[in-house]
């Protein structure tokens, strides 16, 4: 591949990255009614101390955030039923965060089938969520099939990666 067109690829790339969901943090975005703004619209104060177990960062980096899927499937694994219990145990016990749950598919197969396969593995956590005692008007999916890729590349650690449901919380029952 051309320096031309690596350049290319990457700041396409970082493009993509730069994409957000405007609803992700509530009402009006992160600078909006739902979100307490910040530097460059991100709210750095919302996450929390990851000490704090009724914070988001510790939600996120010690009940976990994710689960992993296997190639074509919405079928959770054990260690994905794992993770979710863990996030239902601290969404009955955090009544005040409702979530969104982001459906992803790696980078092989159409837009069409990786949309309906993010929706398919998103749909899968919030039944399961929900199934656990969440209540459901706390919930909602949305599918981003291929379109946010965590890793690119062509290879299976960058596919596995990118089969994914991820859980994002905000403050408020309501979503």
């Amino acid at each position: 591949m051309s320096l031309a067109a690596k350049s290319l690829l990457l700041i396409a790339v970082l493009g993509l990255a730069a994409c957000n969901n405007p609803d992700r943090y509530g009402a009006g975005g992160a600078g909006g009614a739902g979100g307490a703004g910040g530097a460059g619209g991100i709210d750095t104060t919302g996450l929390g101390d990851p000490n704090n177990p009724t914070s988001i960062a510790y939600f996120n980096q010690t009940v976990g955030d994710r689960v992993l899927f296997q190639v074509d499937q919405s079928t959770l694994t054990p260690e994905g039923r794992g993770v979710l219990t863990a996030q239902a145990n601290w969404l009955n016990q955090n009544p005040g965060y409702a979530a969104i749950i982001e459906g992803h598919a790696d980078e092989q197969g159409t837009r069409e089938y990786n949309l309906a396969l993010g929706a398919r593995r998103a749909a899968a956590v919030q039944n399961f969520l929900i199934s656990q005692g969440v209540a459901a008007n706390r919930l909602r999916t949305i599918s981003y099939g291929k379109e946010r890729p965590l890793e690119v590349c062509s290879e299976e650690a960058c596919y596995a990666k990118n089969r994914r449901a991820v859980t994002v919380l905000s403050a408020g029952a309501g979503v």
